[in-house]
C-alpha cells in the first residue's frame, strides 16, 4: 500500500470538513483506488483458502467514507479510516467474514460475526453450548492465540438469554453479543511490499 494513502488520511483527520476533501479530492480518489487494489489482492489470496470469495467485488466490500452525522452528536462529514467487510454478499451481508480497518497509527485486521441479528445469534449460542470443547479448542490453538490472543470482549448480556441456566459452563460466551478477534497492524506493515502477504497470512 503507497504511504500517500497514509498521508491522505492524515490530513483528513486533521481537517475533516467538506472544503478540505473537495479541494483534496483527487488524492482521495488515489487513495480509494489504492485500497481497492490492497483489496484485489488480499482476497486473491483469501480465495484460496475461502473459495466463497472467488470473484468477489472488492467495491461490494468497501465502506463509505462519508459518515451518517443525523444521531450523533460528532457532525464531522468524514471517517478518518477506510474500512471493508470481505464475505460472501459484501458489507451488507450478515454472515462472518474478515474485516480490515485502514487508520494511521491504528489499523487493525480481523474477523468475526459483529453484532449479528437475533436469530443467528441464538443459532452461534446454541452451536457453542453443544461444540464447548471444539470451540475452545480453536481459541486456544497456537495459531489464534498468536494472531489473535482472545476474542475481543464487546457488549455482553448482563444475564443469560433464556433457555440457559447459570453456571452452564459456556456462560462467558453465551453471553456475548458479537464474536470476533482483531489485531493491530502497523503502518510499517501496510506499507511493505509484503502488505498483502501479512494481510492474508494474519487473517488464515
Amino acid at each position: 500500500m503507497k504511504k500517500s494513502t497514509l498521508e491522505f488520511l492524515r490530513g483528513l483527520s486533521a481537517n475533516n470538513d467538506r472544503n478540505w476533501f473537495d479541494a483534496h479530492r483527487s488524492e482521495y480518489e488515489n487513495a480509494r483506488a489504492d485500497f481497492l487494489s490492497f483489496l484485489t489482492g488480499v482476497l486473491q489470496g483469501l480465495s484460496a483458502k475461502d473459495p466463497e470469495l472467488a470473484g468477489l467485488d472488492p467495491k461490494a466490500c468497501l465502506f463509505r467514507i462519508n459518515r451518517d452525522v443525523r444521531f450523533s452528536a460528532n457532525k464531522a462529514p468524514y471517517k478518518n479510516n477506510v474500512g471493508a467487510f470481505l464475505c460472501k454478499g459484501g458489507k451488507k451481508s450478515n454472515l462472518a467474514g474478515y474485516y480490515l480497518h485502514l487508520e494511521p497509527g491504528a489499523a487493525f485486521m480481523g474477523g468475526g460475526l459483529w453484532m449479528p441479528e437475533a436469530p443467528a445469534l441464538a443459532k452461534v449460542r446454541q452451536e457453542i453450548d453443544y461444540c464447548l470443547d471444539e470451540f475452545k479448542g480453536v481459541l486456544r490453538g497456537k495459531g489464534f492465540r498468536e494472531t489473535y490472543g482472545t476474542l475481543e470482549e464487546g457488549h455482553r448480556l448482563t444475564r443469560l438469554p433464556k433457555g440457559y441456566e447459570s453456571g452452564n459452563p459456556a456462560e462467558e460466551y453465551i453471553r456475548l453479543k458479537s464474536f470476533t478477534a482483531v489485531r493491530p497492524i502497523s503502518d510499517v506493515e501496510l506499507t511493505s511490499k509484503d502488505a498483502i502477504r501479512l494481510t492474508v497470512k494474519g487473517l488464515t
